[in-house]
């Protein structure tokens, strides 16, 4: 696509958004929103920072409940850190959880309650980043910040042609997207991008065919568009090893500890481990362990094969306090894996 025809895939990305918008639960439709509703800016950075790293389907549920519990930003803002880290069980990257916190109440202390209504300002909340901004200005406030991630870097990719892979093709990815931001409904315009690459400029086998955009993709008329973005290949993740004591009381009760604030799961409930590093580390209670099994996990960065040692055994533990209201769906998927696999097997 030519530079000069911008504004003309402007005005087609957005007659096809206002018949195509999908449905969310944290969003205005675009009928909607031009009778005047406006979006509330703490459900539009509530899923921003959820959907990081995650998928929509996954994200819904979580905020529902999230909103149910804590309506307003003050509320969460007032919540307790355990209760909000449970909450967020199961979505990773929980570092988002705690960045969470932290930003809801820098909003109430340092505003008011109210989030900055521009990017720069929103930028300088804790946890939030170039993205997180701009999606929350354009969506919320109407600012023409530049909105892009990963869907938008796609149909920018496939629009223009770019052949320079990624990485190194972001800054001109960035620049092709703000000549596509219009003054006018940016935050619809920062939507309908999304849309489109979640729906129809999809990773593979976009359906060129029906695209609102058909005739002004350059990938489409070169036939590349399957093949953009390219991408520099991957380096192999490295595999770390593990162990996890799974401690049960006779009671029932389930020994557990918090992990440290930073770091991986940090603040998170689960069992008691060693460091990850493959050397092993003595066991949180003299207890008859049996080995159950390994559990795999990916991170970032690496994989991880945990080796899960479970036990029934009273005492008085080195780490940790025996928890009699447990609840497995507190736990992180990684420990979820865990008390699965030691649960399934009968302790001797």
């Amino acid at each position: 696509m030519r530079e000069t025809d911008c504004e003309e895939a402007g005005r087609r990305l957005l007659r096809w958004y206002d018949g195509q918008a999908r449905v969310m639960p944290w969003r205005v439709g675009p009928a909607d929103r031009m009778a005047g509703l406006r979006p509330d800016p703490y459900h539009v950075w509530l899923s921003e920072v959820m959907l990081q790293q995650t998928t929509v389907a996954a994200v819904r549920d979580y905020f529902r409940r999230f909103v149910a519990r804590w309506p307003t930003v003050g509320d969460l803002a007032a919540a307790d850190d355990g209760a909000v880290m449970a909450e967020w069980a199961g979505l990773g990257y929980y570092a988002r959880a705690r960045n969470l916190l932290a930003c809801a109440r820098a909003v109430v202390r340092d505003h008011g309650g109210c989030f900055p209504q521009t990017a720069a300002g929103l930028c300088a909340l804790p946890g939030v980043g170039p993205y997180t901004a701009a999606a929350v200005a354009s969506i919320a406030f109407d600012e023409p910040a530049v909105v892009v991630d990963g869907n938008v870097e796609r149909v920018c990719a496939r629009l223009f042609a770019v052949d320079t892979p990624l990485p190194a093709a972001k800054p001109e990815l960035v620049r092709l997207a703000g000549l596509l931001t219009p003054q006018g409904r940016p935050g619809d315009h920062a939507q309908a991008m999304m849309d489109l690459g979640a729906t129809i400029c999809t990773p593979r086998k976009p359906a060129c065919g029906i695209c609102p955009l058909l005739g002004l993709c350059a990938g489409q008329a070169a036939g590349l568009a399957a093949e953009l973005p390219r991408k520099l290949p991957k380096a192999a993740k490295p595999v770390r090893q593990g162990v996890v004591w799974v401690l049960r009381r006779a009671d029932g009760a389930v020994l557990l500890e918090r992990r440290p604030e930073r770091g991986l799961l940090g603040g998170m409930l689960g069992f008691p481990g060693d460091a990850w590093d493959g050397a092993g580390g003595e066991p949180p209670l003299c207890a008859p362990w049996q080995a159950v099994g390994e559990v795999r996990h990916t991170f970032t960065h690496f994989h991880l094969v945990l080796a899960v040692q479970s036990a029934t055994a009273d005492g008085n533990p080195e780490r940790g306090q025996f928890v009699t209201d447990f609840r497995p769906d507190d736990l992180p998927t990684l420990m979820r894996k865990a008390w699965d696999l030691a649960t399934s097997v009968p302790v001797e």
